[in-house]
């Protein structure tokens, strides 16, 4: 079963609130070198948002417009550099998302 995280609820608050900064640079970088996103796309997260949790926001957002296997990649890039973080949330490397949620 996979667990739904809406970006309006108070699991995607807790990811967006507790995703660390380094964490935030690492994931981007993982997901340039999975084509995932671009160099452009991850520039301009790193630019535009001038706090932490804007960055996470943004780059969670992107990552759910690319589709089922953006957010897969994303999930496991995580679960890779904060497991606590994704077992707290319940998050697992083989869970996706559609438009609008991680599940």
């Amino acid at each position: 079963m996979f667990n739904k995280i809406n970006f309006q609820t108070a699991t995607d608050q807790e990811l967006v609130k507790r995703v660390s900064t380094e964490n935030i640079t690492q994931l981007l970088e993982a997901l340039v070198a999975d084509s995932v996103l671009n160099e452009l796309e991850k520039e301009s997260i790193l630019e535009k948002n001038p706090t932490r949790a804007n960055k996470a926001s943004d780059l969670f957002n992107t990552v759910i417009k690319k589709g089922d296997q953006a957010c897969r990649k994303t999930i496991h890039h995580l679960t890779s550099l904060d497991s606590h973080l994704c077992s707290h949330l319940h998050l697992r490397s083989a869970s996706s998302c559609t438009e609008g949620e991680f599940t």
